[in-house]
């Protein structure tokens, strides 16, 4: 399964939502589907997408709130899944890719390191730990309809879910992105001001 198809597979549903993405590849894949001002690409700050996510949901209970996450960045802060438990916000829908690689940092790159792999690649199951952390609604999914299922699912429903999305290790076709970071930051919360509902397309 390619991390690019699920993203797609979804993307329609993701214009009233706040969408949170970590560093690397799943942002610069989600960019290149097309920027909206609701996306906020959490760029040099591994492991913390859904500590932003959080803060979010429970600003704004009524807003949907998708976290786009990774492997890697999970497993550097697997603390985040007992705070987002303990929370329990029903509007944050946790994804997460697992390629079982550091692919963003040079895992799995063509003439890399491939020996760079996280411990997903030896047996850490990470929907296993989100409901031992007490995620109740926690799975794996394989295949591309699996995930579009689950995920559509969860982000028409009000409660916290967390989906592991095996994805193979490919990196995205370019890791160009044209929006500055510092104009992220603006327009993204500026962006969350508007009411739900109301079309955003580009920037704010």
């Amino acid at each position: 399964m390619k991390r690019l198809a699920c993203l797609a597979s979804i993307y329609p549903e993701l214009e009233d939502c706040a969408v949170v993405t970590i560093m690397g590849a799943v942002a610069a894949e989600l960019y290149s589907l097309g920027h909206r001002a609701n996306f906020f690409y959490l760029e040099h700050a591994m492991g913390l997408a859904s500590s932003i996510g959080l803060g979010i949901a429970l600003a704004q209970p009524h807003r949907k709130v998708v976290v786009i996450d990774g492997d890697g960045s999970v497993l550097m802060n697997l603390g985040g899944l007992t705070t987002l438990a303990r929370s329990n916000p029903g509007n944050l829908v946790h994804i997460i890719f697992d390629n079982e690689t550091l692919l963003s940092v040079g895992g799995g790159a063509p003439g890399g390191y491939r020996w760079f792999t996280t411990a997903t690649a030896t047996g850490t199951d990470l929907a296993g730990v989100a409901k031992a952390a007490g995620i109740e609604r926690a799975q794996t999914v394989r295949e591309l309809d699996e995930f579009k299922a689950a995920a559509l699912a969860a982000i028409k429903h009000d409660r916290l879910t967390c989906i592991v999305a095996k994805v193979e290790a490919e990196m995205p076709t370019s890791f160009l992105m044209d929006v500055h970071m510092l104009e992220n930051r603006f327009e993204f919360p500026r962006a969350l001001q508007r009411p739900i509902g109301e079309r955003i397309k580009g920037g704010a």
